[in-house]
């Protein structure tokens, strides 16, 4: 079975929290770093042959690409302030650096790029809101680097998910390019949950079951989706935020439903239709 679930990881000699490259999840395009910084502390990587999508997760700090420079950015203490990121965009062959000014947590997201696009911030105002499902299917979606704003082949966004609730569901996936029915995209989740001694439960399986993982997935986790359905669901008592990176071929998000669960949707729909009419 693959391992689809890397666990936080602490070290004394090193910020970095996760790890993830497209060798180690034997796949082609997403990588994934997590760090955690103290104040005075810095973060600095070339972004080689990708372009990277660093994301201020909490905290505030200066940030600075090869020609370009942002002071005192950052507006929230948690993931879980109803607040969006700021984030630092960076094309192939550039470089980004972060110094803390307070403790912060740095989210890295990487894909191969082409350099077609320049290095920005992006910041509260650019990022968009929207929120999905009804009932306890009810989750709050950031888009930080997807539909918002242009990539060669990143697309980012976070989503908090409320107590009790499900998420990524009814199950989708994306893994076959074959647009404009499906497109092909490798994802990771990077897990945060409130209180942190919580947990979540998330599921990849196939329609013949011959991937088929449930994990119990814990405050600094990562979950790799390299295919298939992947959804989440949240215990009573905590609520889960993640962060998903996910790249392929071409950077469309089209997604597939579970046949077996698309009823759901339309059952949904009815829902809010009485919700409007009331």
């Amino acid at each position: 079975m693959p391992n689809l679930l890397s666990k936080k990881t602490l070290s004394s000699d090193s910020t970095m929290t996760q790890h993830i490259t497209p060798e180690s999840a034997n796949w082609q395009y997403v990588g994934f770093q997590a760090h955690t910084l103290k104040a005075g502390q810095t973060f600095a990587m070339e972004t080689q042959d990708n372009e990277v999508c660093v994301v201020l997760l909490s905290g505030k700090a200066n940030a600075a690409t090869a020609d370009q420079s942002w002071e005192n950015i950052g507006e929230r203490e948690s993931v879980f302030d109803q607040k969006a990121p700021y984030a630092v965009y960076a094309p192939a062959q550039d470089r980004i650096e972060y110094t803390a000014l307070t403790d912060i947590e740095l989210a890295v997201c990487q894909a191969p790029g082409k350099g077609n696009y320049q290095a920005r911030l992006i910041t509260p105002a650019d990022c968009q809101f929207e929120t999905r499902g009804v009932g306890t299917n009810t989750r709050h979606v950031c888009n930080v680097l997807f539909g918002n704003l242009a990539a060669d082949s990143l697309l980012v966004c976070e989503v908090i998910t409320p107590s009790g609730n499900w998420s990524s569901y009814p199950p989708h996936k994306h893994d076959q390019d074959a647009a404009p029915a499906e497109t092909q995209l490798e994802e990771t989740y990077y897990h945060r949950i409130d209180p942190p001694q919580g947990f979540v439960f998330q599921r990849v399986y196939t329609d013949d079951r011959s991937l088929d993982e449930t994990m119990s997935v814990e405050d600094g986790d990562v979950v790799m989706v390299p295919e298939g359905y992947h959804p989440v669901g949240v215990p009573h008592g905590y609520q889960s935020y993640y962060l998903n990176v996910m790249a392929g071929p071409s950077r469309n998000w089209i997604f597939h439903n579970d046949k077996d669960h698309e009823w759901i949707i339309e059952r949904d729909k009815e829902v809010l239709a009485k919700q409007k009419s009331a």
